[in-house]
């Protein structure tokens, strides 16, 4: 194997710093929407949000030059990406809402794992038997950190890992998504599908809204810009360095969750939370590592 040249290293480096940036912008999306909620109502949350990151796509959008709405949006990709989007976006939403903010970071980062899953049934890729030994061990740290019937268990756990299956479902419908379809476009259809994911469970929950002020507006704000600036580094990300070099510095998302969580929410960390994430992230870093030997 040729050695990497500098420039190869230069763009790997700062694809690396564009990742962690993105993890980190994700992460105070998560804590201030967790913080909104307690205010808030959770359709009126994913409504605002999602209408100010769709608004911002939308101004981007324009400024480009690029249309709107053109008939790819309505695609059969793309309405499967919608409708997971929806369910991702709603469960995960709910879950940082209802259980610590470390625990819900912690699970999402199996979605990987249940790419892999989705791309061999899905799309017919190959996956070796190392692969689904190491997808199977990731899975067996959510179970960790889930606990099931252990006294500490809490059902509200579940929604995380829904909302982790629906993310992984709209990554795998993203591959299919039509290519005429930029990252902008992306963004702002996928933020729309959030307000409808709002809509939605405003109408299931009813419950009236609350007028933001003050602290509230700003946390909404926050996770906006958070939100949107975190999609960019990440495409930014992945158009930098090889994929292979930067996609492992998502797990810095993990640090910053937990980070987060432990000192602004009080949350306190456990052995089967360290055990859990430990199998989860070596799982994922393995089957990295396995496909750039492929």
């Amino acid at each position: 194997m040729s050695a990497q040249s500098p420039t190869q290293n230069n763009a790997n480096l700062f694809g690396s710093l564009w990742m962690v940036a993105a993890m980190a912008a994700f992460a105070i999306e998560d804590a201030c929407v967790k913080a909104a909620s307690v205010t808030l109502p959770i359709g009126q949350i994913l409504i605002l949000f999602g209408a100010g990151g769709a608004l911002i796509f939308a101004l981007l959008m324009r400024r480009n030059g690029t249309p709107l709405f053109v008939r790819e949006a309505v695609s059969r990709p793309m309405c499967i990406r919608v409708f997971f989007e929806i369910t991702g976006r709603l469960f995960y939403v709910l879950a940082i809402s209802l259980i610590p903010l470390s625990a819900a970071t912690v699970i999402l980062q199996a979605t990987p794992l249940v790419v892999v899953i989705g791309a061999a049934l899905v799309f017919g890729e190959s996956v070796g038997w190392r692969r689904w030994v190491a997808v199977f061990v990731g899975l067996a740290g959510v179970v960790v950190i889930i606990q099931p019937g252990a006294e500490s268990f809490s059902v509200l756990s579940i929604l995380a890992v829904i909302g982790m299956i629906g993310f992984a479902g709209r990554d795998l419908a993203s591959r299919a998504a039509p290519a005429s379809l930029g990252t902008l476009a992306l963004g702002f259809y996928g933020f729309l599908a959030i307000v409808v994911a709002g809509a939605l469970y405003a109408l299931w929950q009813g419950v009236p809204f609350v007028q933001p002020r003050g602290v509230v507006l700003l946390q909404l704000a926050a996770a906006t810009l958070a939100g949107v600036t975190a999609y960019a580094c990440l495409m930014k990300a992945m158009r930098t360095g090889e994929v292979a070099a930067v996609t492992p510095f998502r797990y810095t998302r993990l640090l910053f969750g937990i980070g987060i969580g432990v000192m602004f929410f009080d949350e306190k960390l456990n052995a089967a939370m360290f055990l859990g994430a430990g199998l989860i992230v070596l799982s994922g870093l393995f089957i990295l590592w396995h496909s750039k030997q492929r």
